[in-house]
């Protein structure tokens, strides 16, 4: 009688603790998703107050960024803030504007990083001919058309020699890839519409 108790007991502790478990992942991953959410109206509110003309309006307190762009495309239909300072924690939270490069709609090469399985998932299904859209706080729209669409090196150079404005928006490639990084990046090249 007392090893079926003795049994029973273990069984109930094993059920509790898988329980608990399951429940403790579960609300990890709500907790991520509410973050998520929260943090696009955040950047959202922090978006307004710079077009506003409020000087680089952090989205939270402890903020390292804040928007410097807003990103669209009519097909398929995206929507997105462009924050300062491309870093891992920076993408977290949105596509970012690496600033070793040209400013939106400057002479030159704009990049935009983003992670593959987030917010830059949608450039697998970009193609020439496509429009871009890129607003930036003071409200001028600089329209990109895609040229094209490549697999490369991470060491490639992207940047035109020829200093005409162009837009690249780059991701780790592949897609579907279970390791983070890698040595292959997916480009857009997009060129100003004059």
């Amino acid at each position: 009688m007392t090893q079926v108790f003795t049994q029973k007991r273990m069984l109930t502790s094993v059920l509790m603790c898988l329980l608990a478990t399951g429940l403790w992942q579960t609300g990890e991953g709500l907790w991520i998703h509410a973050k998520a959410q929260l943090a696009q109206f955040l950047l959202e509110r922090a978006w307004d107050r710079a077009v506003a003309g409020e000087p680089a309006p952090k989205p939270w307190p402890w903020s390292d960024t804040q928007p410097i762009a807003r990103l669209r495309v009519i097909r398929p239909s995206i929507d997105l803030i462009v924050l300062a300072n491309a870093s891992g924690r920076t993408l977290a939270f949105g596509p970012a504007y690496l600033s070793s490069s040209t400013p939106p709609g400057g002479r030159g090469t704009t990049i935009l990083t983003g992670h593959r399985d987030t917010h830059f998932a949608f450039l697998l299904r970009l193609q020439p001919t496509d429009e871009i859209l890129m607003e930036t706080p003071d409200r001028r729209q600089h329209r990109y058309i895609v040229r094209e669409v490549s697999i490369v090196d991470g060491r490639t150079t992207i940047i035109r020699s020829d200093g005409m404005p162009q837009l690249a928006l780059v991701t780790c490639y592949p897609f579907d890839a279970i390791m983070p990084g890698g040595p292959l990046r997916f480009v857009v090249i997009a060129d100003l519409k004059a």
